[in-house]
């Protein structure tokens, strides 16, 4: 992509959930600066495309994270608070988020699409099932949400009316009222954000802002973002016990349950480990 598309890219707001956005404020950085300060020369044009691209994808699979910490990206995201809440725990970033206590709150609150509203998983005590309520059980709860978000905010603005400080009078609204902030962090860190939080593990909500978020950086860093994907998005690790598996299995032809069970993946272990090779056949 040209430096023009590129630049096309800067400011530009990308919709996410129904009231949020993500836009990209600045870039420090691209491939080249990555190269740079593993070369820890500023040789710049010395070296060919593929030689780059040779040297990042050692960097990636090789796990020297430092040169990847040369870029940084910084964001200006609207999210809901319960989405924010879970983007927090990556503690690698700078944020400064928009003041409920300086600045009152907006009239903007999270419903889910209909079919986003499901029931709670059985196999994960984090997440909602895959299935989805019967359209007219669905179309309450959204209804429900939004009446009761409305109630609050209502709420809310009649406390401030009466002068009541805007710290006190937020306290009732609920994670899913709209907040912002500008979030600037490094590529390395910014990568172990993209793996986790596009996982299909993670909560529907933040992964439709880390896919966007990936969208824009790829521009940025091709050849940086092509090793991410091969070596950490859609490569998998495995322990020593997996790999005794995984020998058995190319030296016996076939690895039954009992068979993995004697080498000592049990549980969750064993679950975990079939499912990389489920993951493994459908490439």
């Amino acid at each position: 992509m040209n430096n023009d598309n590129l630049r096309e890219i800067i400011g530009k707001e990308y919709k996410c959930l129904d009231h949020g956005f993500v836009r990209l404020i600045d870039v420090m950085g691209d491939d080249s600066a990555i190269v740079q300060a593993a070369r820890v020369s500023y040789g710049r044009g010395t070296k060919t495309v593929l030689e780059d691209r040779g040297l990042i994808r050692y960097l990636m699979r090789n796990r020297h994270t430092s040169p990847f910490e040369m870029v940084e990206f910084k964001f200006h995201i609207k999210l809901p608070i319960f989405v924010a809440r879970q983007w927090i725990r990556h503690r690698t970033a700078n944020v400064n988020e928009y003041s409920g206590r300086y600045s009152e709150m907006i009239n903007e609150f999270y419903v889910p699409e209909q079919d986003q509203v499901r029931t709670q998983s059985r196999a994960n005590k984090q997440g909602r099932s895959g299935e989805s309520l019967p359209d007219e059980e669905s179309a309450k709860v959204v209804e429900q949400m939004a009446a009761v978000q409305q109630f609050l905010y209502d709420e809310y603005t009649g406390l401030i009316e009466r002068d009541i400080a805007r710290e006190i009078a937020r306290i009732n609204l609920p994670l899913s009222n709209y907040t912002e902030w500008y979030w600037k962090i490094d590529l390395h860190n910014l990568f172990h954000f993209l793996k986790l939080r596009m996982d299909h593990h993670a909560q529907y909500e933040i992964r439709v802002y880390a896919e966007k978020m990936a969208d824009m950086v790829k521009q940025f860093v091709p050849l940086a973002y092509e090793a991410f994907e091969d070596f950490t998005l859609n490569g998998k690790s495995f322990s020593r016990l997996e790999l005794l598996a995984l020998k058995h299995l190319i030296v016996n032809g076939e690895l039954l349950d009992e068979d993995i069970e004697a080498i000592g993946l049990k549980g969750r272990e064993a679950k975990e480990f079939k499912e990389k090779l489920d993951y493994l056949t459908d490439l």
